[in-house]
């Protein structure tokens, strides 16, 4: 009994932190696509492409970790 309730309050606060971080991460990839107004920033193909590939790395990564025990990673990104 006592092991089910934790199970649940465990469930409880998973889902309590991954809608919070979820939604988190959602404005923040909205806030970067705002960098693509072109008459206040320049910017070419490649700067996009290495943001993509960032995200897309991190994406990869967030999978692996849900989906087994993964270590973490630093993170790492430069345009330059």
């Amino acid at each position: 009994m006592l092991e089910q309730k934790r199970a649940i309050e465990k469930r409880k606060k998973f889902v309590q932190l991954a809608e919070r971080r979820t939604i988190n991460a959602i404005r923040s990839i909205r806030v970067l696509s705002k960098l693509g107004n072109r008459s206040a920033y320049e910017y070419d193909e490649a700067d996009v492409r290495r943001i993509v590939h960032a995200l897309t790395k991190e994406i990869d990564a967030l999978k692996a970790r849900m989906s087994s025990t993964g270590g973490k990673e630093a993170i790492e990104f430069k345009l330059s």
